[in-house]
C-alpha cells in the first residue's frame, strides 16, 4: 500500500509539471540596457547600433550607441548581431476566450443575441491560456481581445500577454465596441443545391434596424433612465467618443453604407475591420479619416475577379492611397494563427512595401487605430518597455527567434507547451542517435 501511495504521489507530481501554468515574470526590479542591436523602432525608423535602456518599465533611452557616452545602467545586454523591435499587437483576437473550439465549456467569445453592446470579452478572458503564451516566443506581446457574433457583438479590451488574471493583463478597458454590417449578397448552401451568391432581401430593414438601435440609444440617454436597459445605457461611452466603434465589414457598397451610417450618426473615430474591398474606395475611407484594419494576407481571394496574391498586397495598396492601416488575423483558426502575425506583415514587405513599414503594420499604425500609441507601437522615451530581442529579422520565419522578451519591463517566459514538447521529443531523438547500433 505503502509503494502504491508513493506511486501514485510520483505520478501526480510529473503531471502536475506538464500541466502546469508560467508565473507571470515579476515587476522590473533594475534598469536594463541594451547595446549594439539593430532597432527597427517601429515609426520607420532604424537605428543600426543601438542604445536602448529601460527601467520601471518605462523606456528611458533609445539612441545611436555609436554617438554617445552615455554611462551603460543595471543589467547590460550585448545584443551585437541582433535585432530589437517593439512588441507586435494582434487587434480584432478572440486569444484567451477560446481554448479548444470543439469543447463547449472552453469556448467562450459568443453570446446569445444580436445587439449585445453591452457585453464585455475582458472579463471572460483566460490570461492562463496555453494558446496566449505561444504568442510570445513570436514577439505577439500585446492583443485586442474581441467577441463575437451577433449584429452588436459587444466591448473589446486591449490586454498584455502575461499576467495572473484580466485585472492584471488589462491595457486598456473596454476600448471598442464592434458590429458585424449586414452584407448586401449571401453564399449560397451548396448542400441544398442553393446557387453560389444570391442577393439579401432584407439588408435595407436591417441596416434600417440598426440605425433604428442608435437613435433608440440616444433618446434614451436623454432621458431619465429610470428603468435599466443595458444595450441602451453600454452606448453612452460610444456618443462621447470614449469608445471606438470597430465595423466588421467588406463589400464595396457595405462599406460606402458604412461611411454614411458614420455621418448621420455623429460617430467620429470608427474603424473598419477587413474591408476586403477597401481599396476600392480608399479615396472616401480616407475623407472620412477612417482607419482599417485588414485582413490576414494569408487568405484566398474571395471573388472571381481578384488578382491571385491580392490578399498579399491588399494592406500595402491601402496604405499607398493614404489610409492609415494595420494587419488582423481573424478567420480560420484564427486563435493559434495569430502567432503569425509578423509573418503577415512579412509577406505584405514581400510584395513591395518597404519592410520598416510593413513593420508599422502590427505596431505603431495598429497602436495608433486601438488607441494606445501613447504606451505602445514604437521604441521611444517614456512608452512602455515591451519590446523583444530577435536573432535576425522578425518578420521573417527563418530569423524570427526571440532570445528575451519584456512586458512593461518584466522580463517574460519564451516557454510554451509546445517547445517544451519539442525540447522533450527533440532529447528522445537526441539519445537515440547517439545510442550504439
Amino acid at each position: 500500500m505503502k509503494n502504491l501511495y508513493i506511486t501514485i504521489l510520483a505520478a501526480l507530481t510529473c503531471f502536475s509539471g506538464i500541466v502546469a501554468q508560467q508565473t507571470p515574470a515579476p515587476k522590473q526590479s533594475r534598469a536594463v540596457t541594451i547595446v549594439g542591436a539593430k532597432a527597427h523602432l517601429g515609426n520607420g525608423e532604424v537605428i543600426e547600433n543601438s542604445l536602448i535602456i529601460f527601467e520601471d518599465g518605462k523606456i528611458t533611452q533609445v539612441m545611436d550607441a555609436l554617438t554617445t557616452k552615455m554611462q551603460y545602467r543595471g543589467e547590460i545586454i550585448n545584443a551585437e548581431g541582433k535585432h530589437v523591435y517593439p512588441g507586435f499587437i494582434a487587434p480584432n483576437s478572440t486569444l484567451g476566450l477560446v481554448e479548444i473550439s470543439s469543447v463547449r465549456a472552453t469556448d467562450d467569445e459568443q453570446e446569445i443575441g444580436e445587439i449585445l453592446p453591452h457585453i464585455r470579452s475582458l472579463i471572460a478572458y483566460n490570461a492562463e491560456s496555453k494558446i496566449v503564451e505561444s504568442m510570445r516566443p513570436n514577439g505577439v506581446l500585446i492583443g485586442q481581445i474581441t467577441p463575437r457574433g451577433g449584429t452588436i457583438s459587444g466591448t473589446s479590451s486591449i490586454v498584455q500577454f502575461d499576467a495572473w488574471n484580466w485585472e492584471d493583463a488589462v491595457i486598456k478597458e473596454d476600448d471598442g465596441l464592434h458590429i458585424n454590417w449586414p452584407v448586401t449578397f449571401t453564399r449560397g448552401r451548396w448542400w441544398e443545391g442553393e446557387t453560389g451568391m444570391k442577393a439579401n432581401k432584407e439588408y435595407a430593414e436591417q441596416v434600417m434596424n440598426l440605425a433604428r438601435f442608435f437613435q433608440n440609444s440616444k433618446a434614451y440617454l436623454a432621458g431619465d433612465q429610470k428603468q435599466v436597459h443595458l444595450p441602451f445605457g453600454a452606448m453612452e461611452t460610444v456618443f462621447t467618443g470614449k469608445k471606438k466603434v470597430f465595423v466588421h465589414v467588406n463589400g464595396e457598397k457595405e462599406i460606402l453604407d458604412v461611411l454614411q451610417f458614420k455621418k448621420e450618426q455623429g460617430l467620429n473615430d470608427l474603424v473598419l475591420v477587413g474591408a476586403n474591398d477597401a481599396h476600392k474606395v480608399a479615396a472616401q475611407i480616407k475623407e472620412n479619416n477612417v482607419a482599417v484594419l485588414a485582413k490576414r494576407p494569408h487568405s484566398n481571394p474571395t471573388q472571381d475577379d481578384e488578382d491571385y496574391d491580392f490578399s498579399y498586397k491588399n494592406a500595402r495598396l491601402l496604405h499607398e492611397s493614404g489610409v492609415l492601416v494595420g494587419l488582423e488575423s481573424s478567420g480560420q483558426m484564427e486563435t493559434m494563427n495569430t502567432r503569425n502575425l509578423p509573418f503577415y506583415a512579412g509577406t505584405v514587405a514581400g510584395t513591395g512595401m518597404d519592410k520598416e513599414e510593413a513593420l508599422k503594420l502590427i505596431t505603431s499604425n495598429t497602436a495608433k487605430i486601438l488607441g494606445i500609441d501613447d504606451i505602445a507601437g514604437t521604441l521611444e522615451r517614456g512608452k512602455d518597455a515591451t519590446l523583444f530581442i530577435s536573432e535576425g529579422d522578425a518578420l521573417d520565419m527563418r530569423g524570427n527567434v526571440l532570445i528575451k522578451a519584456w512586458i512593461q519591463g518584466r522580463e517574460v517566459s519564451l516557454e510554451s507547451h509546445q517547445t517544451r514538447l519539442y525540447q522533450r521529443y527533440s532529447n528522445k531523438f537526441k539519445d537515440q542517435k547517439s545510442s550504439p547500433e
